[in-house]
């Protein structure tokens, strides 16, 4: 790791580094900078362009954990990072881990690139605790430790899970509870079928937000954690999500799903500690029932 310098000139960040750091591989130093590794007066820099006065340290960061919310180039906010988790809030459009079709635009992927940010040859890795839909937003948890990922999967059922969910028309009852029996034997779509060997019970409770003459923004609390659930089970009801065509949905309002994972409360697998995050909803689907 290369000592911190202090600028004895102004100019851009970047073409000081180079100067103050010459054992340094360039690319290196681009990556620092690139996940926010790189201080400046102990606040955390991406801009290769920021103009450095006089006077200003800059060091690369020795925790290597990330300051709350963040930002990958990728679009992730860390919402909370220790030597044993990682708590995201995913954009839509991301794949969680990858496919044969895409290996690399994965949060995986761009987790895993960001904590080997100061050492690239090293083994370092994070470790998927639960999936997110490609097209859905908002909170996720990977381990960075397999005895991490064991226990929060293990637990995953315990912790407190909310999405909000922007939907077509309206809800039979501003409250309730969807209880389903979900065959997920289609890798493509998940059907609602009677009970049988085949099929894994699916409970959500959902909540009236907002709604307009057209939509409505609920609130779901996961009991279960099944595959596409609240999506098939609010289609059942007569709501689809917007944008959400492979349920039904004959709109697309915000160019994307309608579906934002909103609230986490999780106990910390080491410490014990409550953690609680909110992800707030996207302007583009917040403004669709305003």
């Amino acid at each position: 790791m290369p000592k911190p310098f202090v600028a004895s000139q102004p100019g851009p960040l970047l073409e000081q580094m180079f100067s103050a750091w010459p054992d340094e591989k360039k690319k290196q130093i681009r990556t620092w900078l690139k996940f926010q590794a790189v201080t400046v007066n102990g606040r955390p820099v991406s801009q290769f362009n920021h103009p450095l006065a006089i006077g200003d340290s800059v060091s690369i960061r020795s925790d290597r954990f990330a300051a709350p919310k963040t930002s990958l180039p990728s679009g992730i906010k860390i919402f909370y990072e220790d030597a044993h988790l990682l708590v995201i809030a995913k954009p839509e459009n991301l794949l969680s881990i990858a496919s044969e079709a895409e290996p690399e635009k994965t949060a995986y992927f761009q987790l895993t690139e960001y904590v080997r940010q100061a050492h690239p040859r090293s083994k370092e890795r994070v470790w998927i605790v639960h999936r997110l839909d490609r097209q859905t937003s908002g909170l996720m948890v990977f381990a960075k430790t397999p005895e991490t990922k064991e226990i929060l999967q293990s637990r995953w059922d315990q912790f407190e899970k909310k999405y909000e969910a922007v939907v077509e028309g309206h809800l039979p009852q501003e409250t309730g509870t969807l209880k389903s029996d979900l065959d997920e034997s289609n890798p493509f779509k998940v059907f609602i079928r009677p009970a049988s060997a085949l099929t894994r019970h699916a409970i959500t409770h959902y909540r009236l937000l907002k709604q307009n003459r057209h939509r409505s923004l609920v609130e779901l609390t996961l009991e279960t954690g099944r595959r596409h659930q609240i999506r098939v089970q609010l289609s059942s009801l007569g709501c689809p999500i917007v944008g959400d065509e492979k349920y039904g949905a004959k709109s697309d309002p915000a160019g994307r799903l309608g579906l934002h994972s909103s609230f986490l409360r999780l106990i910390h697998p080491v410490t014990t500690q409550e953690l609680r995050f909110t992800s707030p909803l996207p302007k583009p689907l917040a403004k669709l029932v305003s």
